[in-house]
């Protein structure tokens, strides 16, 4: 049974109301505890962004439009291989990496896998790749599959930018 023993006490530099019984149980000294875990977490938490801020200004692919071109074509080279990879082997997330911010911006994930229907793609390859400043377009070609024909080929362009370090893909439906 709890007696009204209403006496102030100072607790953690500030004033209260005790309205609890005398005891063991009637103090909460994990309080100071509860203020070091807060000091610790967010130390923690201002390390770990401190550490992503550095890892987001160091430029992911190292180039840049003012970047040498055959550094740029290297670069964009490695990152269509890889993405049209992703895309043959049904892997939409996987290939969502590798568009630019204003077009993840413009189609979410779950558009973007609305609007691409991977399974009939066998091979893409890079025919031409003229970069200028931070744009460069791939000429290229595409085999597939379709349904009455086997290994269709088809040319088609595509454009990346060159930003925050890295080439990424302009996604225009």
């Amino acid at each position: 049974m709890l007696h009204p023993c209403n006496r102030r006490e100072r607790a953690n530099k500030l004033e209260v109301r005790r309205l609890t019984l005398e005891g063991a149980l009637s103090r909460l000294g994990s309080t100071l505890a509860g203020f070091w875990l807060h000091g610790v977490v967010c130390g923690c938490a201002v390390v770990a962004l401190g550490g992503l801020v550095a890892c987001a200004s160091v430029p992911g692919g190292g180039i840049t439009k003012d970047s040498p071109i055959e550094a740029k074509r290297a670069v964009v080279t490695e990152r269509i291989n890889a993405r049209w990879d992703a895309l043959i082997k049904g892997d939409l997330d996987g290939a969502y990496t590798y568009l630019s911010p204003a077009s993840k911006a413009a189609y979410p994930l779950e558009v973007y896998k609305g609007k691409v229907h991977p399974g009939m793609w066998r091979s893409v390859r890079i025919d031409s790749l003229d970069c200028e400043g931070e744009i460069c377009s791939a000429k290229m070609t595409l085999t597939y599959d379709h349904p009455n024909m086997k290994g269709v080929q088809t040319p088609f362009s595509e454009q990346w930018i060159i930003e925050k370090g890295n080439a990424w893909f302009i996604y225009q439906p």
